[in-house]
């Protein structure tokens, strides 16, 4: 069985199951407004290797948003977006020079909200080890990849509590090499652990 074929069985299988999923960043009890929701997509670039790894930036540290981030590549969808998957694969080109053209797309993964009012849509893919990824200077400033099985192993996923504006939050974060994966971009990889349920 291919990685593609894996990855469409897994994630057909995961969203047959009843799964406690992370639904947004929204304190517990909060009401969410989702006509307020900016559409958005990312892709979830997964490397087709003997050790699948996940392509993953850092974004750059001069941004309005989430500056400094790790972050996967993606974005607001746009009037001329075919959907979310046109959204995914159009951000990840600009961002990280990543050819649609060398993309094989497994499907579609849970929405995750955003406390910035953002609904982002993962996408995941399939694309070839060892391509030459350039990152954009003014958005991206570095591009790594991490092992997908160590990114979905719920050992490493982290929970921290904080205070922010008078309420208890809670959100995840996920440690590797020095990079620190936290905030939508960890939520959305807990999710796909939970969906995906991956054995390596």
């Amino acid at each position: 069985m291919t990685l593609v074929e894996r990855l469409r069985h897994a994630l057909a299988a995961g969203h047959a199951q009843d799964t406690t999923l992370l639904t947004g960043d929204h304190v517990a009890g909060e009401p969410i407004d989702t006509g307020a929701d900016i559409g958005a997509a990312v892709l979830v670039p997964v490397t087709d290797r003997d050790r699948p790894g996940v392509i993953l930036t850092r974004r750059t540290d001069t941004l309005k948003r989430h500056a400094g981030q790790v972050a996967f590549p993606g974005g607001r969808i746009d009037p001329e977006d075919a959907d979310a998957v046109a959204a995914a694969l159009r951000e990840a080109e600009e961002e990280i020079a990543l050819p649609r053209d060398r993309v094989t797309v497994v499907g579609e993964s849970d929405p995750y909200r955003t406390i910035t009012g953002f609904r982002v849509t993962p996408v995941v893919a399939v694309v070839p080890p060892d391509l030459v990824l350039v990152p954009s200077a003014v958005e991206v400033a570095e591009v790594f990849e991490v092992p997908l099985d160590f990114l979905l192993d719920s050992g490493n996923h982290l929970e921290v509590a904080v205070e922010w504006q008078g309420h208890d939050r809670h959100y995840y974060e996920i440690l590797w090499g020095g990079q620190r994966i936290w905030g939508a971009t960890a939520a959305m990889i807990v999710n796909l652990s939970r969906r995906l349920r991956w054995a390596g």
